[in-house]
């Protein structure tokens, strides 16, 4: 019991870390209107600030992460949550577009080293017969920032959207100090550059990757813009939008919870169909669903769920291809993920003049199509990962590595 005390109070600034993270990366969707107009751009030029964060993260994950994977953890992880405070403040304190977007990217610098050096971290305090749940306990923090970050940093940025920036770089302040005085030194094997990219020359892995980003780009083309697309519904009332913000958010975690179960039962390349196809459907009648406040509120909801189902099943098929290589596909994938949010950021930002926001939706349909399609030609490609994995230590792996 003491034991199991001791490795929760080392795990939880590992989850706020994760909590942190997840809030920034995706909070700024929710502050376009108020960021284009303090900045002096359009929605649309915005909105490329979630593209840059996103593809900075998805880049230099895998290559800080080799760079520092020889580091003591606890001295990558604080290293790691430096650089992301100090590019939140830098975001903060901004005064134009040039300057915040370098800060994002900087950000997401740390950010990416942050899900290495946490994820490792877990994985080497936690006795082997509870890493998975560990893993999971971390992956914790990122699920309830998707739940109730993102909303409340949209109902605080409702008054100045710098302040949100401010208590994102709080937060991180906040888990360095857990960090500092819960972990030890933890020393781990370092792993290249090469070897962390190597999967990538295998064309199963390839295909399962290349679905993950476009089941991220089809989603990110409409939630990136989410503030205009629901103006209608919410009057561009920061709470309301808080509201759909966290009904989307719940309707994620009922999803990742959903996507499990149906994993061990189905074939995980089966659910990732449903999931997308269930995603396309949402997406495409976003027009008419976004109209009316309580019926948008549903909508996002059942979104929500469908945009989550397909994520842990990929993980599943990952960890079942090579489980000797189970952490560096599920750091690749994590890579998939913010390279799929970048592409639909700028997407939908290219979109932007000829659809209206709402719009977006029909597009984001178009593209979970082609990741469905892709999915459907994993099926000769990669039998492997469908035939196996019913490992429940693969469930809810959603790592940033």
């Amino acid at each position: 019991m003491r034991d199991q005390k001791r490795l929760l109070r080392q795990l939880i600034p590992l989850s706020m870390a994760l909590f942190a993270v997840g809030t920034d990366g995706f909070i700024i969707a929710g502050l376009l209107p108020q960021i284009a107009a303090d900045l002096d751009v359009s929605v649309a030029v915005a909105g490329q600030l979630v593209t840059a964060f996103a593809l900075a993260f998805a880049v230099s994950a895998p290559i800080l992460g080799a760079l520092t994977s020889g580091m003591d953890r606890r001295a990558a992880l604080l290293l790691a949550l430096a650089i992301f405070v100090v590019g939140n403040a830098a975001t903060a304190v901004g005064p134009n577009y040039e300057i915040v977007i370098i800060a994002r990217v900087v950000t997401a610098m740390g950010a990416g080293l942050i899900g290495a050096a946490a994820f490792s971290a877990a994985a080497a305090i936690a006795p082997e017969q509870r890493r998975g749940r560990a893993l999971a306990f971390v992956m914790g923090g990122l699920t309830l920032a998707i739940a109730f970050g993102l909303p409340a940093g949209t109902l605080i940025g409702g008054a100045d959207w710098r302040l949100t920036l401010w208590a994102v770089a709080a937060l991180g302040v906040v888990a360095a100090a857990g960090v500092t005085v819960a972990l030890g030194p933890i020393s781990l094997p370092a792993v290249t550059l090469r070897d962390r990219l190597a999967p990538l020359r295998e064309i199963r892995v390839f295909g399962m990757l290349v679905v993950t980003v476009l089941t991220l780009a089809g989603t990110h083309v409409l939630y990136t813009y989410i503030s205009p697309a629901v103006a209608g519904a919410t009057g561009g009332s920061a709470t309301s939008l808080t509201v759909v913000l966290l009904a989307w958010g719940v309707g994620n975690m009922v999803g990742n919870m959903a996507a499990g179960r149906l994993a061990d039962r189905f074939p995980p390349r089966q659910v990732v169909s449903w999931g997308l196809a269930a995603a396309a459907v949402m997406l495409g009648i976003s027009p008419q669903a976004t109209g009316d406040f309580a019926m948008t509120i549903v909508w996002a909801v059942l979104w929500g769920v469908c945009v989550s189902l397909p994520v842990v099943p990929q993980q599943s098929r990952l960890v079942a291809h090579a489980p000797e290589a189970a952490a560096v596909l599920l750091g690749l994938n994590n890579s998939a993920i913010y390279v799929g949010v970048a592409l639909g950021g700028a997407l939908g930002g290219l979109l932007q003049e000829q659809l209206t926001p709402a719009g977006l939706g029909l597009a984001g349909a178009a593209v979970s199509v082609a990741g469905l399609l892709a999915n459907l030609a994993t099926r000769r490609a990669v039998p492997r990962a469908d035939a196996t994995d019913r490992s429940p230590g693969s469930r809810g792996s959603h790592t940033l590595r």
